[in-house]
């Protein structure tokens, strides 16, 4: 290896995938000096995350440590296995479970950068960049007091006005489609799709989705998605619609009661084609939308969201996608035992209160007999 040139070491290394780039500087130390250059990092980046080739997120991504540290943090998937039952106490402050002003006065929905990819068998079909979160205001009641949601097609990049009448507008209101020249297998009718369901599995095999969070301020970042999709409905709500679902279990122990949260990615895909032989079959992604939600299957609000989002991105990660699916596995099962105890504890006292109003009624009844 003396004999041979730098020069051919670094196009070789500009070849291969960030896992072997990593590999490959720790086999020696001329692989690691070269390893340590920006650029190979920054075409890793590329070809995995499409977004990240914008002129505005690469300056970004240079504020936040480079782009090594970029997938270092990006490529591994959250991993949370602190998953329980939590204790609710009976009484508890709210600064003590929901932060103090001053933690949320520290963090600002203008700090969050979205970096959304989709690919399906390797494709890119979608790449979005939100900057901050749109019509948020951290001091804005309405904000704070509602659901948290990120609707990927509601929005437009920050570098469009909406005066603007050029050609990059176009882009606000696309439709991303999937057709057969995509890949997908024909389908003739959905009666039958129903029965053999090819086109479910394929789209749940097929369709990868990575949603990074960049937090400017902290200079952190993280990907909330799972790459693959972790559940999903088909035919729901309507018979042409598929349903799939990403996301990853991050912490909320200093924030929530609940000391656990799920980041719930939908994507909902309809089919718009269907004729013949199948061949012009094309299905839209309609729908791609962020929420959390606590164990009672309740949507955590702004506030609450905003340190949830600044503590997922310091919270563990894996390359290892089997962990990202046993979390998301522990999280529904102590889910459900959290919404079957609340249906027991309701379904008490129903009972109690029916007993109560009979045993009154009887009395009632007594007396003036």
């Amino acid at each position: 290896m003396d004999t041979l040139s730098n020069d051919l070491f670094y196009d070789i290394l500009r070849r291969v995938d960030g896992s072997t780039l990593a590999s490959a500087s720790c086999s020696c130390a001329t692989f690691n000096t070269i390893s340590k250059e920006e650029r190979l990092w920054e075409d890793v980046c590329s070809s995995m995350w499409p977004s990240t080739k914008r002129d505005d997120v690469k300056t970004l991504i240079s504020s936040t440590g480079g782009f090594k540290k970029f997938y270092a943090d990006c490529f591994p998937l959250i991993v949370n296995k602190d998953v329980n039952v939590p204790e609710f106490p009976e009484e508890w402050m709210e600064d003590e479970y929901y932060g103090e002003e001053d933690e949320l006065e520290n963090v600002s929905p203008s700090d969050f950068v979205s970096l959304v990819d989709i690919r399906y068998k390797e494709k890119t079909i979608c790449s979005k960049v939100i900057w901050g979160i749109p019509n948020a205001n951290v001091y804005n009641g309405w904000f704070s007091d509602c659901p948290f949601r990120i609707d990927l097609f509601a929005y437009s990049d920050r570098n469009i006005d909406d005066d603007d009448d050029d050609d990059d507008n176009d882009h606000v209101g696309e439709v991303i489609t999937l057709s057969v020249s995509d890949g997908l297998p024909p389908v003739t009718s959905l009666e039958r799709e129903r029965k053999d369901g090819k086109l479910w599995q394929e789209l749940r095999d097929g369709i990868k989705l990575s949603w990074i969070i960049v937090n400017s301020k902290a200079k952190q970042a993280a990907n909330l998605s799972s790459w693959c999709a972790l559940d999903g409905q088909r035919h729901w709500p309507t018979n042409k619609d598929f349903l799939l679902q990403f996301g990853s279990v991050v912490p909320a122990k200093h924030i929530l009661p609940c000391r656990v949260v799920k980041c719930i990615i939908a994507m909902k895909i309809r089919v718009t084609d269907v004729e013949g032989s199948g061949t012009h079959t094309t299905l839209n992604l309609t729908q791609l939308c962020m929420q959390l939600g606590d164990m009672e299957g309740v949507h955590v609000n702004g506030r609450n969201s905003l340190l949830v989002l600044k503590e997922a991105l310091r919270c563990d990660r894996s390359k290892n996608y089997s962990l990202v699916v046993e979390s998301c596995r522990l999280y529904a099962k102590v889910q459900s035992e959290i919404i079957e105890e609340k249906i027991r504890h309701e379904n008490m006292l129903e009972r109690l209160h029916i007993l109560g109003s009979i045993m009154a009624f009887v009395l009632l009844c007594c007396y003036f007999m």
